[in-house]
């Protein structure tokens, strides 16, 4: 026997630092709690409408996670600059929306150290520590670096990924835990390396402008996963509209079912029914 928990616009999962992490799943104007579903069979269907995260307005295909064409191409945070920082262009004053810029941009990033699918690099705003950590799933993380912009964290990104990756393997990240990392001799090593490029930038920007973070500690984080896949399969509800199977875990934007994992933070915006057998 079934009974349909809800249905209504997702939104990406919402987890909270805890042992495990606490996830819910944003569905219409209610929060579906997930880890007490672990265990048990849920389905997904895609209701076939997807509406504007910002204007509402219904459109044929999702861009940049969960807009419309129109909204796309007029809002900051869908510019060239969110995924690539470092071409920040505020200062041209060509930004599209300027007070969501200085809302968003103008203010302290963090520069850190990942442990997910293996070592890599990432930025995030400060007030985003530990979000952004959760939804990357990855299961250790390091400040290394506290920077004044979004810009100017693109700027040492660029200069640490010359010797780490800033992505992560999904295949990876969902067929198990990872090896534990010592981040603090990875710090270490990575700013040796950078050193003269981070001076630069110091030089440039002014000394406050980018901090190092000597005294930061590593935070350990644990996912609710009752069994990975050796081979994890994704799921496509753009194809198939109907995902059913066993919840058998919840790590980063991921749902791990026993029939295939599906990546929720792409689907923003879809309309959808959730229920639980």
């Amino acid at each position: 026997m079934s009974f349909v928990s809800g249905e209504g616009s997702i939104r990406k999962l919402l987890g909270a630092l805890g042992e495990p992490v606490d996830y819910s799943l944003p569905l219409g104007e209610q929060q579906v709690p997930l880890n007490q579903l672990l265990g048990r069979t849920i389905r997904l269907q895609a209701l076939g409408e997807i509406h504007c995260m910002h204007c509402g307005r219904r459109t044929k295909k999702s861009y940049s996670q969960g807009y419309c064409y129109p909204c796309m191409t007029k809002l900051a945070r869908c510019d060239v600059c969110i995924m690539s920082p470092e071409r920040c262009h505020y200062e041209l004053n060509t930004c599209r929306e300027p007070a969501w810029g200085e809302q968003f941009c103008m203010t302290d990033h963090i520069v850190y150290l990942a442990n997910s699918s293996g070592l890599k690099v990432g930025i995030t705003r400060a007030t985003q520590i530990p979000t952004r950590w959760i939804d990357q799933g990855a299961s250790q993380a390091l400040p290394i670096l506290r920077v004044a912009t979004r810009q100017q964290s693109g700027l040492v990104e660029d200069l640490l990924r010359e010797q780490v990756a800033d992505k992560t393997n999904w295949r990876a990240l969902l067929r198990g835990e990872p090896e534990p990392l010592d981040l603090i001799a990875e710090r270490d090593r990575l700013l040796a390396g950078a050193r003269e490029g981070v001076e630069a930038l110091q030089a440039r920007f002014g000394l406050q402008a980018i901090q190092p973070l000597p005294d930061a500690q590593v935070q350990d984080i644990r996912y609710p996963v009752l069994e990975y896949s050796a081979k994890p399969q994704s799921a496509n509800l753009d194809k198939e509209p109907v995902l059913e199977g066993t919840l058998l875990g919840i790590k980063g934007q991921y749902l791990l079912l026993d029939t295939a994992v599906i990546n929720i933070r792409k689907y923003t915006a879809y309309s959808m029914a959730f229920s639980v057998s």
